[in-house]
Protein backbone atom coordinates (compact mmCIF):
# COMPACT_ATOMS: atom_id res chain seq x y z
CA UNK A 1 0.00 0.00 0.00
CA UNK A 2 2.49 2.60 0.74
CA UNK A 3 4.62 2.01 -2.36
CA UNK A 4 1.43 2.34 -4.33
CA UNK A 5 1.29 5.63 -2.43
CA UNK A 6 4.49 6.88 -3.04
CA UNK A 7 4.12 6.03 -6.99
CA UNK A 8 1.17 8.22 -7.14
CA UNK A 9 2.73 10.87 -5.56
CA UNK A 10 6.24 10.32 -7.51
CA UNK A 11 3.70 9.75 -10.61
CA UNK A 12 2.21 13.29 -9.52
CA UNK A 13 4.71 15.45 -9.23
CA UNK A 14 6.36 14.13 -12.34
CA UNK A 15 3.07 15.74 -14.34
CA UNK A 16 3.13 18.73 -12.30
CA UNK A 17 6.83 19.19 -13.42
CA UNK A 18 6.22 18.22 -17.54
CA UNK A 19 2.84 20.48 -17.41
CA UNK A 20 5.41 22.97 -16.46
CA UNK A 21 7.58 22.70 -19.67
CA UNK A 22 3.79 24.04 -21.48
CA UNK A 23 4.15 28.15 -21.34
CA UNK A 24 1.34 29.70 -23.66
CA UNK A 25 2.91 33.21 -25.64
CA UNK A 26 2.27 36.23 -23.05
CA UNK A 27 0.22 38.66 -23.85
CA UNK A 28 2.27 41.45 -23.61
CA UNK A 29 2.61 43.69 -26.72
CA UNK A 30 5.49 46.55 -26.81
CA UNK A 31 3.96 48.62 -29.69
CA UNK A 32 5.16 52.52 -29.50
CA UNK A 33 1.99 53.68 -31.31
CA UNK A 34 -0.94 53.09 -29.58
CA UNK A 35 -3.28 55.65 -31.72
CA UNK A 36 -6.49 53.18 -31.33
CA UNK A 37 -6.51 52.60 -27.80
CA UNK A 38 -9.42 53.53 -26.20
CA UNK A 39 -7.77 56.39 -24.03
CA UNK A 40 -6.52 57.98 -27.14
CA UNK A 41 -9.90 57.97 -28.72
CA UNK A 42 -11.82 59.60 -26.30
CA UNK A 43 -10.55 62.44 -23.66
CA UNK A 44 -10.63 59.82 -20.49
CA UNK A 45 -9.81 61.94 -17.05
CA UNK A 46 -6.66 60.18 -15.49
CA UNK A 47 -9.10 58.92 -12.54
CA UNK A 48 -10.93 56.86 -14.82
CA UNK A 49 -8.40 55.54 -17.07
CA UNK A 50 -7.02 54.40 -13.17
CA UNK A 51 -9.64 52.70 -12.79
CA UNK A 52 -10.05 51.11 -16.32
CA UNK A 53 -6.42 49.91 -16.27
CA UNK A 54 -6.96 48.48 -12.76
CA UNK A 55 -9.93 46.96 -13.05
CA UNK A 56 -10.24 45.90 -16.79
CA UNK A 57 -6.80 45.87 -18.78
CA UNK A 58 -5.43 43.14 -17.90
CA UNK A 59 -7.81 40.86 -19.68
CA UNK A 60 -9.04 43.34 -22.04
CA UNK A 61 -6.00 45.18 -23.61
CA UNK A 62 -2.82 43.44 -25.75
CA UNK A 63 -0.85 44.23 -22.49
CA UNK A 64 -1.45 41.95 -19.65
CA UNK A 65 0.73 42.51 -15.91
CA UNK A 66 1.18 39.06 -14.91
CA UNK A 67 1.46 38.17 -10.96
CA UNK A 68 4.12 35.58 -10.00
CA UNK A 69 1.63 32.16 -10.41
CA UNK A 70 1.08 33.24 -13.63
CA UNK A 71 4.38 31.49 -14.11
CA UNK A 72 2.99 27.70 -12.70
CA UNK A 73 0.45 25.88 -14.83
CA UNK A 74 -2.21 24.91 -14.35
CA UNK A 75 -3.08 28.48 -13.13
CA UNK A 76 -1.45 29.99 -16.50
CA UNK A 77 -3.34 28.26 -18.49
CA UNK A 78 -6.81 28.95 -16.50
CA UNK A 79 -5.61 32.55 -17.47
CA UNK A 80 -4.73 32.61 -21.13
CA UNK A 81 -7.97 31.47 -21.54
CA UNK A 82 -9.97 33.96 -19.62
CA UNK A 83 -7.57 36.71 -21.36
CA UNK A 84 -8.23 35.48 -25.07
CA UNK A 85 -12.01 35.19 -24.70
CA UNK A 86 -11.79 38.75 -22.72
CA UNK A 87 -9.73 40.13 -25.92
CA UNK A 88 -12.54 39.36 -28.25
CA UNK A 89 -15.07 40.40 -26.23
CA UNK A 90 -13.46 43.94 -25.77
CA UNK A 91 -9.89 45.02 -26.15
CA UNK A 92 -9.34 48.92 -25.26
CA UNK A 93 -5.63 48.67 -27.37
CA UNK A 94 -8.01 48.25 -30.71
CA UNK A 95 -10.68 50.31 -29.87
CA UNK A 96 -10.13 52.72 -32.49
CA UNK A 97 -10.47 50.09 -35.03
CA UNK A 98 -14.16 49.90 -33.75
CA UNK A 99 -16.89 52.14 -35.73
CA UNK A 100 -18.90 54.22 -34.05
CA UNK A 101 -21.87 51.67 -33.83
CA UNK A 102 -19.79 49.25 -31.90
CA UNK A 103 -17.77 51.57 -29.53
CA UNK A 104 -21.31 52.35 -28.48
CA UNK A 105 -22.68 49.12 -27.95
CA UNK A 106 -19.35 48.22 -26.05
CA UNK A 107 -19.86 51.51 -23.80
CA UNK A 108 -23.47 50.22 -23.34
CA UNK A 109 -22.50 46.56 -22.39
CA UNK A 110 -19.63 48.13 -19.92
CA UNK A 111 -21.96 50.12 -17.89
CA UNK A 112 -24.54 47.23 -17.76
CA UNK A 113 -21.40 44.50 -16.91
CA UNK A 114 -20.67 47.37 -14.06
CA UNK A 115 -23.86 47.64 -12.56
CA UNK A 116 -24.82 44.14 -12.80
CA UNK A 117 -21.17 43.00 -11.20
CA UNK A 118 -20.73 41.14 -13.44
CA UNK A 119 -17.23 43.13 -14.56
CA UNK A 120 -14.42 42.58 -13.09
CA UNK A 121 -14.68 38.53 -12.91
CA UNK A 122 -15.10 37.77 -8.90
CA UNK A 123 -12.11 35.09 -9.51
CA UNK A 124 -10.11 38.00 -10.77
CA UNK A 125 -11.05 40.41 -7.60
CA UNK A 126 -10.21 37.72 -5.20
CA UNK A 127 -6.63 37.34 -5.94
CA UNK A 128 -6.31 41.50 -7.22
CA UNK A 129 -8.18 42.94 -4.19
CA UNK A 130 -7.63 46.10 -6.03
CA UNK A 131 -9.05 45.56 -8.62
CA UNK A 132 -12.56 45.47 -6.68
CA UNK A 133 -15.05 48.55 -7.77
CA UNK A 134 -16.62 50.44 -4.95
CA UNK A 135 -19.53 52.35 -5.43
CA UNK A 136 -17.82 55.37 -5.87
CA UNK A 137 -15.53 53.87 -8.54
CA UNK A 138 -18.09 52.49 -10.50
CA UNK A 139 -20.84 55.68 -10.19
CA UNK A 140 -17.33 57.36 -11.63
CA UNK A 141 -17.05 55.10 -14.59
CA UNK A 142 -20.66 54.88 -15.58
CA UNK A 143 -21.50 58.66 -15.45
CA UNK A 144 -18.42 58.94 -17.85
CA UNK A 145 -19.41 56.29 -19.51
CA UNK A 146 -22.88 57.43 -20.51
CA UNK A 147 -21.56 61.08 -20.90
CA UNK A 148 -19.16 59.94 -23.72
CA UNK A 149 -22.38 57.58 -25.53
CA UNK A 150 -24.56 60.89 -25.57
CA UNK A 151 -22.28 62.56 -27.96
CA UNK A 152 -21.62 59.79 -29.87
CA UNK A 153 -25.54 59.29 -30.59
CA UNK A 154 -25.66 63.11 -31.31
CA UNK A 155 -23.05 61.70 -34.17
CA UNK A 156 -25.62 59.78 -35.82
Amino acid sequence: MKSTAKKSVLIGLLVFLLIQLYQPARNESYEQAKTVNFTKVYHVPKPIETILRTSCYDCHSNNTNYPIYSYLQPARYFMEGHIKEGKENLNFDQWGDYGNRKQKNKLDRIVKQIKSDEMPLASYTFIHRNAILSDSKKQQVIKWIEKTTDSLAADY
